[in-house]
């Protein structure tokens, strides 16, 4: 947290967030201002015991004795308890939930969000795994007014940094702080009206629409690197996977190589080493999840491949 949070003042702030990325900013928030009110979505059926589970966001909220107000849309009930929370201004990340004209206006400083991308590039339900997708060198955080449409309205502050080789879990939590951060450091301006706000440009905007599992799956017929990207831009709701060997295997984790030589389609194994032939190259495989096991790192899995003609082909 920054030194000169100390001198800010107090403001009282509702917090509308719900998964792992928003936590940060709640946590950052309730360390300087007084959080008042934080509404999340409800809790989920997850993993494969079927039970209901609050979302992170909640779950930090309790811990932090903040009460907290479940909703998966803008019911007047809702709207009730946002006026009657008598905020200063209402702070948003990955909340999920469409904000009707209404609460937009209801603080005195608005209504800001935490987006994770360099607006205008990437608005949209999937900034960080598109940016992985398409290659960009670098990607950052913008705080940004909420208004109609999505992710459409001026920024009035943004952060960057290069996204190299980090997957989506990594990539996604240093947004996350990097977010939290620009948050506090400039909440106060926002509410004193001295921020200063630029408008989107129209011409360079590009659109993160939700990833789709069949866009993560790997195929021979396109190059290596395209591979790579979907490996690390994968994750658990839309893993990167292929079939080897007549099997179906879940990749977690590969890097281009670009010295190996193996036919499009082919399979090299060699002292616990794995590639899979691309169009214009090999994908050296690092770590996997083979169907019905645990993760491992592919020597343990190169164990099991065994024969001289090896294929692999889209899942």
């Amino acid at each position: 947290m920054p030194d000169s949070s100390q001198a800010q003042p107090r403001l009282r702030v509702v917090f509308m967030g719900t998964p792992d990325f928003a936590v940060p900013s709640l946590e950052a928030l309730a360390e300087v201002h007084d959080v008042v009110l934080v509404l999340t979505r409800p809790d989920a059926v997850r993993g494969r015991g079927r039970a209901l589970v609050p979302s992170p966001v909640k779950a930090r909220a309790l811990e932090l004795g903040i009460p907290v107000l479940e909703c998966s849309r803008m019911t007047p009930e809702a709207i009730c308890a946002l006026r009657d929370a008598r905020a200063d201004v209402f702070c948003v990340a990955a909340f999920g939930c469409i904000l009707p004209d209404e609460v937009l206006t209801m603080a005195p400083g608005g209504c800001v969000n935490v987006h994770a991308s360099l607006l205008p590039r990437w608005r949209g339900a999937a900034p960080i795994q598109r940016a992985i997708l398409a290659g960009d060198a670098e990607t950052g955080v913008s705080i940004m007014r909420i208004g109609h449409g999505v992710d459409t309205g001026a920024y009035c502050a943004q952060a960057s940094c290069p996204v190299g080789e980090k997957d989506t879990e990594e990539l996604t939590c240093e947004l996350a702080s990097m977010g939290a951060k620009l948050l506090v450091e400039t909440l106060p301006s926002v509410v004193d009206g001295t921020a200063a706000w630029t408008e989107q440009d129209e011409a360079l905007v590009t659109h993160a629409a939700k990833i789709e599992k069949g866009e993560l799956l790997l195929n021979p017929a396109d190059g290596a690197r395209e591979n790579a990207l979907r490996v690390q831009a994968s994750g658990d709701t839309a893993p990167a996977r292929c079939v080897v060997a007549g099997r179906g295997v879940r990749v977690c984790a590969a890097r281009v190589d670009g010295e190996k030589r193996v036919a499009p389609g082919g399979v090299l194994v060699a002292r616990g080493r794995v590639w899979l032939g691309c169009a214009d190259g090999a994908l050296e495989v690092v770590r996997v999840k083979p169907e019905g096991k645990r993760e491992m790192e592919a020597s343990a899995w190169a164990a099991g491949l065994r024969g001289d003609a090896l294929t692999w082909e889209r899942a």
